[in-house]
């Protein structure tokens, strides 16, 4: 699989005179494969934005180097089979949504009616045609800059925010449309703060701060370390004490036994004891390590001034 987006210390720097020379984004690194949902993650003002504008060309970066499809980022070609939908997206609200699309679809020469009525029934929008777009909700919004995003039928979409301040219906709505854009073998950019939804549709991810990348990988890769807890009533405070796992906490008080061990721990052997001993098995809880966990634990710790050169 070759990559859709790659950047070799890829540096964006400028100017204060407070704090001299600032490394908006500091040496990255990203490797996004190509047909895949990659989410880019990190604090207020990490760097993320300022990376997808050099990865658009609207801004050139300081240094390092970028390729977008196989083309040096710039490259007027590339931007024929891209798309950005940016976080709050500004429509002439006098329009339909339909004339909406034939409106941006005449800016790539096309007028295709059909195409854009397509988009609509696509986006789920049909039967609100005939409303403005002054007239539509948030989810409506972000449903119809969707459309518009497909155009020019992309191979690469780059997604900003793309659910945020949406109810939980809207947010399916928007996150089903996501994921069948990897079934049409799309690559998805998607930045957000939207980490449930992140870890819901991504393959992969990158985690920013400061302007540098501190973890990037595939979710289930970055999301080990989970925990297994196990609760058995029924037993005796003897058993309790023969209950030896690595790297586990047990808690016993009233025949109740609590065994908190890493998921890459068996669990079995522990309750085939339970069973053997006549004791009750409760529960056994896996606790899967969330990216929310992992966020925190990434940009919590880092010092002021890393990513930064005055």
């Amino acid at each position: 699989m070759s990559a859709a987006i790659e950047t070799k210390a890829l540096t964006k720097t400028y100017k204060s005179r407070a704090l001299g020379k600032i490394n908006v984004v500091d040496n990255l690194d990203l490797q996004v494969e190509e047909g895949e949902i990659f989410g880019f993650l990190g604090p207020n003002g990490a760097g993320k934005t300022t990376t997808i504008k050099m990865l658009l060309g609207i801004i050139n970066p300081t240094s390092g180097e970028g390729f977008v499809l196989g083309r040096e980022i710039g490259d007027m070609d590339v931007h024929r089979v891209i798309s950005y939908l940016p976080e709050r997206p500004y429509y002439y609200e006098h329009m339909t949504g339909l004339e909406l699309l034939m409106f941006y679809d005449s800016l790539f020469g096309n007028k295709d009616q059909a195409k854009c009525q397509r988009l609509l029934e696509k986006v789920n929008l049909a039967t609100d045609a005939s409303k403005t777009i002054v007239q539509f909700s948030k989810g409506m919004q972000q449903r119809i800059g969707l459309a518009q995003s497909l155009l020019n039928d992309p191979k690469l979409l780059f997604l900003d925010e793309p659910t945020a301040g949406l109810d939980p219906i809207a947010h399916t709505e928007i996150r089903d449309l996501i994921l069948n854009f990897r079934h049409e073998g799309r690559t998805v950019f998607i930045s957000s703060h939207e980490l449930s939804e992140v870890e819901r549709i991504c393959d992969r991810v990158a985690i920013i701060h400061r302007g540098k990348v501190m973890r990037q990988g595939h979710l289930n890769d970055l999301l080990r370390g989970g925990r297994i807890e196990i609760i058995a009533e029924g037993l005796t405070r003897e058993f309790s004490d023969k209950v030896k796992l690595k790297d586990a906490t047990v808690s016993f008080a009233d025949g109740r036994l609590i065994v908190d061990m890493p998921e890459d721990s068996d669990p079995n052997s522990l309750v085939d004891g339970v069973r053997v001993a006549k004791g009750k098995i409760v529960s056994v809880i896996p606790r899967r390590k969330r990216l929310e966990d992992l966020f925190v634990e990434t940009v919590k710790d880092i010092p002021i001034g890393a990513g930064e050169k005055n």
